[in-house]
């Protein structure tokens, strides 16, 4: 049987969610309720998973230039949940449930999930059994393509292979997409 090389893939120096606090008060954002099915700007569902598309992006008190500035969101394509949504602004929670206003030029729909287990590997084909093709730290950002029920189609660092949803943060448990 030949062994496959096993490619080890980092975060780097940025911590998981990665996030600057400029001031001294924050709180955690509170989740939409269950009756909240769309957005009430979008008509999109809520809560929903977006990324980053600026390498910073200043996130508020409120959804207003007038609002002070609470973090600073500071890694591209950093997964994001859309919470709720007013005008030009979404409010947003990062993977530790923190989080604000943020305008929605600086959101983009492609989806990526933040991985939550240490080296997480991805394999050929969405099967605990299928060969790996590597294994990602955690707090890597990879791209996600596809989702079926259990298992996730992910690139990063030019590898791609599938991944146990469970171990991602930034889908959905029951979404499926292709």
């Amino acid at each position: 049987m030949k062994k496959s090389k096993l490619r080890r893939l980092g975060a780097g120096f940025l911590g998981a969610c990665a996030v600057i606090l400029t001031t001294s008060f924050a709180s955690p954002v509170i989740a939409a309720g269950e009756d909240d099915d769309g957005g009430k700007v979008t008509n999109r569902p809520i809560p929903r998973y977006v990324s980053l598309k600026a390498s910073e992006g200043n996130v508020r008190r409120g959804p207003s230039l007038t609002h002070r500035i609470d973090w600073v969101f500071t890694r591209r394509d950093m997964p994001l949940r859309i919470t709720a949504e007013h005008g030009h602004w979404r409010r947003v929670e990062d993977c530790d449930g923190m989080g604000g206003w943020v305008h929605y030029s600086l959101l983009s729909g492609t989806r990526t999930a933040l991985i939550e287990k240490d080296l997480l590997t991805l394999h050929a084909r969405p099967d605990p059994e299928a060969p790996v093709v590597a294994a990602l730290e955690m707090g890597v950002v990879a791209r996600v393509t596809a989702c079926t029920e259990e298992w996730c189609m992910l690139r990063s660092g030019g590898f791609k292979g599938w991944a146990p949803k469970a171990r991602l943060w930034g889908v959905q448990p029951d979404e499926v997409f292709d």
